[in-house]
């Protein structure tokens, strides 16, 4: 050890971020693994390194007592203060040994453990960067395709595009740049592990964080998303200043701003809904593309029963039921659309329905007259 191994360890704390001291304490703890599979594992030993010249000191440690009972762990009083006059009963002294041969064997047990606790270290550093960055997002590069599995670089390491976070029909070409949501970061024995997603809603949020400044400094704020991945997605925004248009800042000049996002998740349609406290107006406006006629709420389980135009129901539902779907999820009300020839048919038939048992009631009425 040596001031060259010194500006060794300096230049690792600057290529790696591992902090020296770290470094230098884990080579301590290795040397005195090494020193007591040497020279015995029952004895106190303390290894101090100078953090300047890199010298190595070797120490036994003793606990000073009256009378020795174990030679290896133990020292007299009277022993201890010719060391050093300031030790006392119960004192732990220190007396330096200059070991004569440390060993092949126990240098390289020493240096394996450096390399691991630098590994360790390394992984730490990696899990902490990581874990600070959960529910973000983080642009990689595709890099291999194994099981289903997509892995993807981030730099320092990898992270993994699990099959259900990936979007359905998206290629995954390799050396692609890709922008990913980071759903999960696990510390394993293997080193971290960092689960990314394409679908996740939160990809879309952050999407929009990017690309809109006024979401960015919350002068405009999202209030809830629903996402079908890779086919269509719903947001509702809202703006504390009534000056602010907060669907206009979202769409941007002439569409820039959502075009850019639709663009990174290669074509999925966006809806952009303002949000607000009134739910009629709120859900007539999630049903966007679609014009409403009317809402008609019911508070006690949160349903709403909307009607719309004839030529507007397939419009309103949209394919499969996604468009009424998807509007249910970003207000959380149960949405049921009927078109207005519907709802007039339903009125027609309950009059007839009300006007058959009025005539019963008539009937009744009029038996109970008769045999009076």
């Amino acid at each position: 050890m040596n001031k060259d191994f010194i500006q060794a360890l300096d230049a690792v704390e600057k290529e790696k971020g591992i902090d020296k001291d770290e470094l230098i304490n884990a080579i301590e703890a290795a040397i005195t693994s090494a020193y007591k599979k040497n020279y015995g594992s029952s004895q106190n030993v303390k290894i101090i390194i100078n953090r300047d010249d890199g010298e190595i000191k070797v120490y036994s440690t003793k606990d000073v007592v009256e009378n020795v009972e174990d030679g290896l762990l133990e020292i007299s009083l009277s022993d201890a203060r010719n060391l050093n006059e300031s030790y006392e009963l119960g004192d732990i002294a220190e007396i330096e040994v200059k070991p004569k041969d440390f060993g092949r064997i126990a240098a390289q047990n020493a240096k394996q453990l450096v390399v691991q606790r630098i590994k360790e270290a390394e992984r730490n550093i990696v899990f902490n960067e990581f874990v600070s960055r959960e529910d973000e997002i983080i642009n990689g590069i595709i890099h291999r395709k194994e099981k289903n599995n997509i892995f993807i670089d981030l730099g320092k390491t990898e992270g993994i595009l699990a099959p259900n976070e990936q979007i359905q029909g998206e290629d995954y070409i390799q050396n692609k740049r890709i922008k990913v949501y980071i759903l999960e970061v696990k510390k394993t024995s293997k080193g971290p592990q960092i689960y990314v997603s394409r679908t996740h809603p939160g990809l879309v949020k952050r999407l929009f964080e990017s690309e809109v400044p006024e979401i960015f400094d919350g002068t405009v704020q999202i209030k809830s998303i629903s996402r079908e991945a890779g086919s269509r997605t719903k947001i509702a925004v809202s703006a504390a200043d009534p000056n602010i248009d907060p669907v206009g800042s979202c769409v941007g000049p002439k569409g820039t701003r959502v075009q850019n996002i639709v663009d990174e998740l290669n074509g999925e349609k966006i809806d952009i809904i303002k949000w607000s406290e009134n739910p009629n107006e709120y859900i007539s406006s999630s049903l966007s593309p679609a014009k409403v006629l009317s809402v008609e709420v019911t508070e006690a389980n949160k349903s709403a029963l909307i009607v719309v135009d004839d030529y507007q129901l397939s419009l309103a539902i949209g394919k499969e039921g996604q468009n009424a779907r998807l509007a249910a999820k970003l207000t959380g009300w149960k949405i049921d659309i009927k078109s207005k020839s519907q709802l007039d048919r339903i009125s027609t038939i309950d009059n007839i329905e009300k006007s058959i048992l009025d005539d019963i009631d008539l009937d009744i009425d009029l038996d109970l007259d008769i045999d009076l």
